[in-house]
């Protein structure tokens, strides 16, 4: 899974233990800090009590704007379309942009660029069996144990 995995070890280090997490968290606390903020933005905007309608509002805002298959592929089983910066920032709208640069300190530029990567591989671990859950994905903070080691 790459990036996730990374960020995951960075943020789930501590609680994790052994060599991995401190291996991770040293090798690359500059950026490392920002992936991790950005992982919990994500998360933040995922959850049922998101103010955009967690995962739910983010697949609609994907099939209003010509991208549902996109998306879907990432909540599917098979393989995950790329989306570019430039589809993912007119999906999320200035609004959510904005935040998520204002929650990680980075610039709108960086923040597309590493959510190109980190977004779709976030919605595929916590859409395992394919589908968006009936009643969604849970609480912002139910969402970090869901995304642990497998």
């Amino acid at each position: 899974m790459g990036l996730l995995d990374s960020v995951l070890g960075q943020v789930l280090g501590g609680a994790l233990g052994g060599a991995q997490g401190g291996v991770q968290g040293g090798a690359s606390a500059g950026a490392g800090g920002g992936n991790a903020a950005l992982l919990q933005a994500v998360l933040g905007m995922l959850g049922n009590d998101a103010p955009g309608g967690g995962l739910g509002g983010l697949v609609q805002s994907f099939e209003r704007g010509g991208l549902g298959h996109v998306i879907g592929s990432w909540i599917s089983s098979g393989q995950n379309h790329p989306i570019s910066a430039d589809q993912l920032g007119q999906v999320l709208g200035p609004e959510i942009l904005n935040a998520l640069t204002r929650q990680t300190g980075g610039q709108s530029s960086d923040v597309l660029g590493q959510l190109t990567q980190l977004l779709p591989q976030v919605i595929d671990r916590l859409t395992p069996h394919g589908q968006v859950p009936a009643n969604g994905l849970g609480n912002t903070s139910d969402l970090l144990g869901m995304l642990g080691p497998r």
